[in-house]
Parts: structure tokens; sequence; C-alpha cells
């Protein structure tokens, strides 16, 4: 399996869809990451040689693609700057509910996570003295 940016390619997908799982690139953008190095976009991930894969991250190197750990760190500070500035979208972020807009009333169990039941404590009768 090719390593590209300590990400392992899987070998038997098309370049062009192997490259997507790079955190950060999509279809297009490896359509674009192909056609600058000139690297058939039908050939293997299997079949790459090294120098092939060595044109890849220094075309990303060079364009100045924020890919992987680079990318992932700035949307964390984007996140956190939210917080500290306690805007708005930051109260969402540390409450756990969605942050654009959505409707919150019924749906977005999947930021919100599973359903917790209240009330469902009966209180106790007074023990008799």
């Amino acid at each position: 399996m090719p390593r590209i940016f300590g990400v392992d390619i899987p070998n038997g997908k098309r370049l062009v869809v192997a490259l997507t799982y790079l955190y950060g690139v999509g279809r297009s953008l490896s359509e674009e990451i192909l056609e600058r190095t000139g690297i058939d976009p039908n050939k293997r991930a299997k079949d790459l040689t090294d120098k092939e894969i060595a044109s890849i991250t220094a075309d990303v190197q060079k364009n100045g693609i924020k890919v992987e750990g680079d990318l992932r760190r700035d949307v964390q500070q984007n996140i956190k700057r939210l917080i500290d500035s306690k805007t708005y979208r930051g109260l969402r972020h540390i409450k756990g509910l969605p942050v654009r807009g959505q409707r919150s009333h019924t749906n977005a169990r999947t930021r919100k996570g599973p359903r917790k039941t209240i009330g469902g404590l009966a209180k106790k009768a007074p023990a008799p003295t």
C-alpha cells in the first residue's frame, strides 16, 4: 500500500478515487493533482512508482493545499476560537448541538447523541417512623 502524508492509500482503487482517502482531498482536487503531475487517473494505486508518489506529495506541498494533520489542526483551532470568544456557534459546539441552524427540537440525533429519559425516577414514599 502506498503511503501519502502518512495515510495508506488502498491498492485496488483507481488513483482518482484513492487520493480522496486523504483528509481534505475530494474528487475534483484529486483530478487536478493528477492532471498537474501528468499521472493517469485510471492507474491503480498499487502500480504507483516511488517517483510518482513523490511528485504527488511535491505538488500538494507546492500549491499550498492543506491536507491531513495541518487541515485538522486548522479546523480545531477555528472551533476553539469560536468557543473562546463565546459566539453563538461556539456555544452550540460546547453544548453539542447543531451549529448551522438545523432544527433541533425533534431531529439532530447524530449531534445530540441517544435520547436521554427525563423524569423516569418515581419519588419514594418517606419511610415510616
